[in-house]
């Protein structure tokens, strides 16, 4: 489930969402300014998942990712991206009804600007009212769309070690929803 060109989407839970209009989000860092949040077809397989689920992805890039990191991480033979659920979320990722909503992509800017910062834009945003381009589409089997798109899944009985393998390799990553993730295990004596 990927935008057509000239379109972002927007993932919901919610089915009757008829237009989107700009506010801030509870998650939100910046806390001034109010948006409609969506993405593009790069940043897409990050959200087929349950809203509220925490998430750890990280796929190899080009000339920056070793080897090493991508057969540490990756594993060996198994493509260039990876994302990795907890194991208590695995019963919700399989049964929840998930919809995309097809937006207008003129109405978004990514977000943070990168003339405004060094961070990687992690979404789009509009600062306007948005209509969708049409009712929301159900996401097909979010297992059969991380297979057909090459993307392994992993269930882990805790996403944190994961993430800190993640967050200190060559591999680009992002993480959703991390607040919810298993707290840390406690370190062994």
């Amino acid at each position: 489930m990927r935008p057509a060109p000239g379109e972002v989407l927007h993932f919901s839970e919610d089915p009757t969402i008829t237009r989107f209009v700009p506010h801030i989000a509870a998650t939100a860092r910046e806390r001034s300014r109010a948006f409609v949040w969506a993405v593009d077809a790069e940043l897409a397989p990050q959200y087929w998942f349950p809203r509220q689920c925490p998430r750890a992805t990280a796929w190899a890039l080009p000339g920056i990712t070793t080897d090493a990191d991508r057969e540490r991480i990756i594993g060996p033979g198994c493509g260039d991206r990876v994302h990795a659920i907890e194991l208590d979320w695995a019963e919700r990722f399989l049964t929840v009804e998930l919809y995309a909503y097809r937006l207008p992509a003129a109405a978004f800017r990514p977000h943070p600007d990168p003339a405004e910062s060094d961070e990687r834009p992690s979404a789009l945003v509009a600062t306007e009212p948005v209509d969708p381009l049409g009712p929301p589409q159900r996401v097909p089997d979010l297992l059969e769309l991380h297979r057909a798109a090459g993307i392994q899944l992993r269930l882990l009985d805790n996403l944190r070690p994961f993430w800190d393998a993640v967050v200190a390799s060559t591999l680009d990553f992002g993480g959703i929803r991390l607040r919810n993730a298993i707290p840390r295990p406690a370190p062994e004596e």
